[in-house]
């Protein structure tokens, strides 16, 4: 199996590439927002006390 049949994926590579772009799209979504989140209320949390 050679690199190119790897990434055409057997004529579903469309498909098989956007799912796994998607999966990680999200994965880091889950990551990222939570973070962000927390962030933006310790830092309104610490307005709220000054």
């Amino acid at each position: 199996m050679d690199l190119h049949a790897f990434f055409a994926m057997g004529g579903y590579a469309f498909y098989v590439w956007t799912s796994y772009g998607l999966t990680l799209l999200i994965l880091l979504a889950n990551i990222i927002i939570p973070v962000l989140q927390r962030k933006s209320f310790f830092r309104q949390n610490l307005q709220r006390k000054r």
